[in-house]
Formats: structure tokens, C-alpha cells, sequence
């Protein structure tokens, strides 16, 4: 992905007074982190969201202030909830030297052949792993691929996710991604039976009456 740019100035305005800058087309924010103090800035609203359209929460942003790049996270985004746009956006700046903790998202690829061959439907887990590296080798989204899963019962653990040996996956291994079940209608009809093969036989006691002897 090309890289972010968004320019954005300190902000004096504050507090009620925020409405009549968003009224002139321009989105207030905050940035703040690795050594760097909590700033308010202010961007142009269409600029801001042109650049933020299509990236996710773990895409590098540039913020340009005072002549400087700051490699940031964004980390909040609020939206009129009529409008649908942007009404405050939150940066965090990290370092490209530490580590950093981040939500990776999953983008599940491919199709099962267990859903193609027989009818098998597929069954989400997580959507997003928690994952430790430097900044840049922080991935956009971890793509998973399901033509891998074959058969009824088959299943992609996070276990299964391989990464760049520089980034450490915290989730545990036996937390689950997408997995094949039976279509709820067959699901069902096999557990019927399931259930039928373990009632056990009924065993008539007592003694039967003689029968009559014409």
C-alpha cells in the first residue's frame, strides 16, 4: 500500500466552538505517544477521509505537523451518525525502534472444498488476531485461505496462521478461525439418529398372559 500523508495543524479551539470549524469542512483530532505529547490538531475533512478510505487499523498514517512526519495509528474514529462522516479522529504515534501491540485483521480467501463437494457451511471464529512487531513489519490484514479445509469437521486454528518469524501472535493457538459443519437441517437430522443409537432396548418384564386356548 502507498504511503499516508495527512497534513493537519495544531488546534487552539476547543470545546463548543469544535462545531463551527467542522461547519467550515474540517475534522479535529488528537495525536499522541512514543514521546510525544497530546496535541490537538485540526485536518480538512475530505482530504482526511480520501486518505483514510480503505485502511485499516493497523495502516501506518503519516501525520504531517509543524514541517514533521509522525508515523501514527489510528486508534479511534468517531462519525456523525447521520452524515456518516468524520467527526474526531484519534493518532498514536509510535516509535519505529519498539515494538507495538496492534489488531490485525482477518481476511478470510478461497473457497472450501467441503462447502463445494458436500454442502458443508462455514463457521467463523475470530476476525482479527493481536499481534507484537516493529511498525514495519506490521501487516494491513492476515489473509486466511479456506480452500484448505476439506472435509466436514475441518477447522483453522490460530495455531495454523504463519507470520514473518519478527511478529508474535498473542491469541492462543487453540482459539478458532472458520471451521466446517453440516448444513443445520442435515446437523440436526444427525443428531436425531446419534440420539436414537444410544437409547438402549427395552427389556418387557413380567410375565406374559397365557393365551386363551379355544
Amino acid at each position: 500500500m502507498e504511503k499516508v500523508v495527512i497534513k493537519a495543524e495544531v488546534r487552539s479551539v476547543t470545546g463548543k466552538q469544535v462545531k463551527a470549524l467542522r461547519r467550515e469542512g474540517k475534522l479535529p483530532g488528537v495525536i499522541y505517544g512514543h514521546n510525544f505529547p497530546s496535541t490537538a490538531i485540526i485536518m480538512d475533512l475530505r482530504e482526511t477521509a480520501r486518505a483514510l478510505a480503505g485502511i485499516t487499523s493497523s495502516s501506518i498514517v503519516n501525520i504531517e505537523l509543524n514541517g514533521e512526519e509522525h508515523a501514527s495509528l489510528v486508534r479511534e474514529k468517531q462519525r456523525d451518525f447521520i452524515r456518516g462522516t468524520f467527526k474526531h479522529i484519534d493518532f498514536q504515534v509510535v516509535s519505529q525502534t519498539e515494538k507495538l501491540r496492534a489488531d490485525v485483521a482477518i481476511e478470510l480467501v478461497g473457497v472450501s472444498p467441503a462447502v463445494k463437494d458436500f454442502s458443508g457451511v462455514v463457521m467463523t471464529g475470530l476476525d482479527k488476531l493481536e499481534v507484537e512487531c516493529l511498525p514495519k513489519y506490521l501487516p494491513e490484514k492476515i489473509v486466511v485461505d479456506l480452500s484448505v479445509l476439506a472435509q466436514i469437521g475441518d477447522a483453522i486454528h490460530v495455531s495454523d496462521i504463519k507470520l514473518d518469524d519478527h511478529i508474535t501472535i498473542h491469541n492462543h493457538d487453540d482459539e478458532m478461525i472458520a471451521h466446517i459443519t453440516l448444513p443445520k437441517v442435515e446437523a440436526e437430522e444427525v443428531a436425531e439418529e446419534a440420539v436414537a443409537a444410544e437409547e438402549p432396548e427395552v427389556i418387557e418384564k413380567g410375565k406374559k398372559p397365557e393365551e386363551e386356548v379355544e
